[in-house]
């Protein structure tokens, strides 16, 4: 989940990782989906329990799929968008929420993979991608389309 304010500001709300998988990176908000949970209940819940605050609104922009060379499991990562959310963003054990103007997005300090869905993200777009890992963070090819709107359906063979 990435709270993003469209206002006069434009900014968005992201969470560097303090521990686990991806620790060191910003990052959205978001995790595993718990047994009984659908995606949009586990994408609030992740929100709730990383930065403390609530989306009031949510909206399914884009699926990914991530490959790694060292994980025999390929990940599928749902991204959401909300505009308005309650509470006030403050760092848990697990992220350290931070405001960042798009203009200042800082892509040297997050997944490579990010520089390419964000501009479709930012425009208010629905996508759909795969991307291929070697060594857990290397990007070795990736595949990006724009998409008409949720539920963005997988072709039957990859992109």
């Amino acid at each position: 989940m990435i709270v993003h304010s469209e206002g006069d500001s434009r900014k968005i709300l992201l969470g560097m990782k303090k521990r686990g998988f991806g620790a060191g990176y910003y990052n959205g908000f978001g995790g595993k989906v718990e047994p009984g949970e659908t995606i949009e209940q586990a994408a609030l819940r992740e929100l709730e329990e990383e930065a403390h605050v609530t989306a009031l609104d949510m909206e399914r922009r884009g699926v990914l799929r991530f490959i790694f060379d060292d994980n025999p499991q390929p990940w599928e990562v749902h991204v959401f968008h909300a505009t308005e959310f309650s509470g006030e963003p403050l760092e848990t054990d697990e992220m350290a929420p931070v405001w960042f103007l798009e203009a200042d997005i800082p892509f040297d300090k997050m997944w490579a993979d990010d520089v390419h869905w964000y501009p479709l993200f930012l425009g208010g777009k629905c996508f759909r991608g795969e991307f291929f890992f070697t060594k857990t963070t290397t990007l070795v090819k990736h595949t990006l389309e724009e998409v008409a709107g949720p539920p963005f359906p997988w072709p039957d063979v990859p992109l």
